[in-house]
């Protein structure tokens, strides 16, 4: 009896697993914005919907957003020149672009739909206009390629996987750190995709994709020596990251 029950624990985890890669198999859709194939599994207007929903929420924990409009129109002023430039505009995602009042963390993210937030931690280390064109062009990246998106689909792969390794075999705990360790290895891809997106939306933007260089030493700088190594991190290198960065200068600039 025993030996039977673990029979059908099998056969229904199996099921799960076999319902996990049918589900993704169908999930496969081309993004006609960077020529890739994804596993994605809802819809753009969806995308936005989680984008608004989640907005006020990241801004608060950063602090809010920082009170000056007329810093906040020059971020709204760049990146809406980002957009109009660029094959962005053609997309049904809405940019909104937000200058964060957070003084101490170094960062700029995008969240799905075409919610983008930069700190003013960053925006104060940055150099000139083309380097916050930059910045504000590589998270435009993200949203065309529909990064979060994907994350979210890959994310509820391996939590179906997991359920019938649990189910069949008692592992959905080694199943679990195997899709971790995937979705960590799309983030670096994503940073990259997303880098020479930024580089082809500058230059269409007449900014100087050079200064895309200026910003990976500006994160270096502010990472300071002991930098978490390349394999440990969900971003590449900051030198790794300028020689991509410097590959696709090469490629657009003569289109």
């Amino acid at each position: 009896m025993r030996r039977g029950g673990l029979k059908i624990r099998i056969l229904i985890g199996l099921a799960i697993v076999a319902f996990a890669f049918i589900k993704k198999c169908n999930n496969k859709t081309m993004n006609p914005y960077t020529d890739r194939v994804q596993n994605i599994n809802m819809t753009s207007d969806q995308e936005i919907a989680i984008g608004l929903q989640s907005a006020p929420e990241m801004a608060q924990q950063h602090g809010g957003l920082y009170q000056d409009q007329k810093l906040q129109s020059y971020i709204d002023m760049i990146g809406d020149k980002l957009v109009k430039a660029s094959m962005a505009k053609q997309t049904p995602y809405q940019y909104e672009f937000h200058l964060l009042a957070d003084p101490n963390t170094i960062n700029a993210f995008a969240l799905p739909g075409g919610q983008i937030f930069i700190t003013y931690a960053l925006l104060s280390k940055l150099e000139n206009e083309d380097q916050v064109a930059g910045v504000l062009g590589h998270e435009i990246g993200h949203v065309l390629g529909r990064h979060s998106a994907e994350r979210i689909a890959e994310h509820d792969f391996w939590k179906t996987i997991s359920t019938g390794a649990s189910v069949g075999a008692d592992a959905g705990g080694i199943v679990n750190s195997i899709g971790k360790n995937i979705l960590l290895g799309n983030g670096r891809g994503d940073e990259l995709e997303s880098d020479k997106l930024g580089v082809l939306f500058m230059i269409n933007a007449g900014y100087n994709p050079e200064e895309m260089i200026g910003v990976m030493k500006v994160l270096k700088n502010a990472a300071g020596p002991n930098r978490t190594p390349e394999f440990q991190s969900t971003h590449p290198d900051p030198d790794n990251r300028i020689e991509k960065i410097r590959e696709a200068i090469a490629e657009y600039s003569g289109q």
